[in-house]
């Protein structure tokens, strides 16, 4: 078993985090982890991009040219990344900044309205978390209680106070895709 994921948007968006989150989730798990983060010089507001890949085996190398999990949390990252998704590959995207995307046909798609979930929390900056709880639930890669573990181990002090809203994040995104879930069937 091996998954790579490719996480992108703005900085300032939490996009290096989540992919930190996942990595550690996974190492928590026992896997081999790579989590290769890649950003522009002047980070908030700029370009923000980062691959993980979580497997049982030993990683050749770090650098993921076309992901079978793409999470973007803007548009432009959409239009950068999408084309190099796997086919048959899955895209979740932020749909509360993404209006009426242009998606291809031979992938599977998740939309996730992150942000207006993260405001409904209380906290639009853990709009992150919702998106990496939504991927959880729609790839299974790792399990929530390591993503819930791995939070609480990487939150910085001056940050224990979100870490609570982030952890509700974490069951509004899961809670979003199930709903989703049973809606479509």
């Amino acid at each position: 078993m091996e998954h790579n994921v490719l996480i992108a948007g703005f900085g300032g968006q939490g996009i290096l985090f989540f992919g930190k989150l996942l990595a550690y989730s996974g190492m928590l798990e026992g896997k081999e982890v790579t989590w290769f983060p890649s950003y522009g010089a002047e980070v908030r507001g700029g370009t923000a991009n980062c691959t993980v890949i979580i497997s049982d085996d030993m990683i050749g190398s770090p650098i993921v040219r076309n992901p079978e999990i793409l999470v973007v949390m803007n548009e432009a990252s959409l239009n950068k990344f999408q084309p190099r998704l796997k086919k048959e590959g899955l895209l979740i995207f932020d749909s509360s900044l993404i209006k009426k995307p242009e998606l291809r046909s031979d992938i599977h798609v998740a939309d996730v309205p992150a942000s207006e979930i993260a405001a409904s929390i209380g906290n639009t900056k853990c709009a992150n978390i919702v998106m990496l709880s939504a991927l959880l639930a729609k790839a299974g890669i790792i399990k929530e209680e390591s993503a819930l573990k791995a939070l609480e181990e990487l939150t910085p002090p001056k940050r224990r106070k979100s870490l609570d809203i982030n952890k509700d994040a974490i069951t509004k995104g899961r809670k979003y895709i199930e709903d989703k879930k049973s809606k479509d069937n």
